[in-house]
C-alpha cells in the first residue's frame, strides 16, 4: 500500500509525517526538511570545515543526498533527523578528502613552477624546465589556464581569484583541480617520454 499523499503544509507537519511525504516523493517536503534542518547541517559543516564557502556547498550536497536517497531512509532505525545528520558527517568527510586532494596537487604543481622559475639560468635543464611548464600551461583550456596563472604567478588565493574573475567560488575550485590534474598528467608523460625525471611531480 503507497503513502497516503500529504494534504497539510509539510512545514507543519511532525517529523514522522514528513518523513513520509518525502520518501512518497513530495518535493514540498523536500522544502520543508531543507527550511527545518538546513541551519544544523550548515553549522556542522562550518564547524568541522572552518569555511562558510564550503560549508554552503556540503549543505546543498545533503539535500540532494536527502532528495535522491530518500527511498533508503528505514524510520525503525531512528528518526529523519538522525538520518540527515548522517549524510552530513559523510558529505563532510568528502570535502575534507578533496581538500586534501586539492592541497597536494597545490603542492605538486608548486614544486614544478618554483623548479622552473627559481633555478632558470643556472643550468641548461633549468631553463627547459621553464620552458616545458609554460609550454603545458599554455596547452590548457583557457579559464583553467587563468586560474593557475592567478595562482602560482600573482600568489593569489582562490577567493582572491573569484574575485579578480568574477567567477564563482566553486568554479575557481573546479578550474583549479582540473587545470592541476592535467598539468600534473602532461609533466608526468614528459618525463616518462625523456626517460629523465626532472620534475618534481608526485
Amino acid at each position: 500500500m503507497s503513502p497516503q499523499p500529504v494534504t497539510q503544509s509539510p512545514a507543519s507537519l511532525p517529523d514522522e509525517d514528513l518523513a513520509r511525504g518525502l520518501m512518497a516523493g513530495d518535493d514540498a517536503c523536500l522544502t520543508a526538511a531543507y527550511q527545518r534542518w538546513s541551519t544544523l547541517v550548515r553549522t556542522l559543516a562550518r564547524r568541522s570545515l572552518g569555511d562558510a564557502e564550503e560549508a554552503e556547498d556540503v549543505t546543498q550536497q545533503v539535500f540532494v543526498g536527502v532528495w535522491r536517497g530518500r527511498g533508503g531512509y528505514r524510520p525503525e532505525r531512528g528518526p529523519l533527523a538522525g538520518w540527515i545528520v548522517g549524510i552530513t558527517r559523510r558529505k563532510i568527510a568528502d570535502a575534507l578528502s578533496a581538500r586534501t586532494r586539492r592541497g597536494e596537487l597545490v603542492a605538486a604543481a608548486g614544486a614544478v613552477l618554483a623548479l622552473a622559475g627559481t633555478a632558470a639560468g643556472r643550468t641548461p635543464e633549468a631553463a627547459v624546465d621553464r620552458v616545458v611548464v609554460r609550454a603545458e600551461l599554455s596547452r590548457l583550456p583557457a579559464p583553467q589556464r587563468r586560474v593557475l596563472r592567478l595562482a602560482f604567478y600573482e600568489d593569489l588565493t582562490q577567493t582572491q581569484i573569484a574575485d579578480r574573475t568574477g567567477w564563482p567560488l566553486g568554479t575557481v575550485k573546479s578550474h583549479a583541480r582540473r587545470g592541476l590534474h592535467q598539468l600534473r598528467d602532461r609533466l608526468d608523460e614528459e618525463t616518462a617520454t625523456d626517460g629523465e625525471p626532472r620534475h618534481a611531480v608526485v
